[in-house]
């Protein structure tokens, strides 16, 4: 399929209550948060995992959309399947190489055209350099930046209790348990992302129908994913900025200045999506760039 010819960034604005979206290991799993401002964040790559493991569910087993990145599947795996389809050894690469200067096309072609996730976010294969298993980098036209809150979230330790005993032992010594979790009581985030129309031609061939497939991905990204920690979350919004040439008609900032989140008047707590006003300037999109809003 035809490269897209356009290219695109796009405003995210999804929400949170009473759940945890985006977990920090490094402080007990408390949802992130900057310090400094108190303001909430979510990484790109929590984001990336749900957009893939939507693809993954939506297009099961249909040629072209596999992932490369998943759970409980080693990367060399996928990557001697592309030295297996060239007819190349992987403990040969290197000198196979040497002898075919288009060896490197070939193996990425195949893994973009395999890979759903390599085609639109890109990939390190470099999984088993020593022993010469090496598919190349792929510098993706999607590239997604952390999610911020709109207003600083005030995580809380909720205590929660356990009466399921494990063991005829813990029965005789243990009543009911403690335990504890985190949650965000309301909290709405904004994400923002960049498309490539230059390195989709270049490098991976991310398509038209790529493109709508992500779309569809980000608007239902979090209804496949719902469980007890992450409480009811749900994209509110999409908002596309299309430029009509391949590198762009306005920088992106400017674009982004133009969506705004606000909270209503007389609203000190936020509690529900409706306590937020988003507009985007229209009058003062760029010449060249079209706003489409999604969801």
């Amino acid at each position: 399929m035809e490269a897209i010819k356009n290219r695109y960034e796009f405003v995210i604005l999804f929400d949170v209550e009473n759940g945890n979206p985006n977990g920090d290991p490094d402080a007990g799993n408390m949802p992130r948060i900057d310090p400094e401002t108190g303001y909430g964040l979510v990484t790109d790559v929590c984001l990336k995992r749900k957009i893939r493991n939507y693809v993954e569910t939506f297009k099961e087993g249909e040629p072209g959309y596999r992932i490369y990145v998943k759970d409980g599947v080693p990367l060399n795996r996928s990557d001697a399947e592309a030295c297996a389809y060239v007819g190349v050894d992987e403990k040969k690469l290197k000198e196979a190489k040497k002898k075919d200067d288009k060896l490197d096309e070939k193996l990425r072609d195949f893994m973009c055209s395999n890979f759903y996730d390599i085609r639109t976010f890109g990939a390190v294969m470099t999984t088993f350099v020593k022993g010469a298993l090496n598919c190349g980098q792929v510098r993706g036209p999607v590239q997604l930046g952390f999610a911020r809150s709109v207003d600083p979230i005030l995580p809380q330790e909720v205590t929660i209790t356990r009466i399921a005993i494990t063991t005829e032992a813990d029965a005789e010594n243990k009543g009911t348990e403690m335990g504890r979790k985190y949650i965000v009581p309301y909290g709405l985030y904004r994400a923002e992302g960049f498309i490539s129309a230059n390195l989709a031609r270049k490098t991976t061939g991310f398509s038209e129908a790529d493109l709508e497939l992500l779309w569809q991905a980000i608007l239902n990204m979090f209804e496949l994913d719902h469980s007890a920690a992450r409480g009811k979350m749900a994209v509110r919004e999409l908002i596309v900025f299309k430029h009509d040439s391949e590198l762009g008609n306005a920088p992106a900032y400017k674009l982004f200045d133009l969506v705004k989140a606000q909270r209503k008047e007389g609203v000190t707590a936020p509690r529900a999506y409706s306590d937020y006003t988003v507009s985007v300037d229209e009058a003062h999109v760029p010449e060249g760039v079209t706003c489409i809003r999604m969801g």
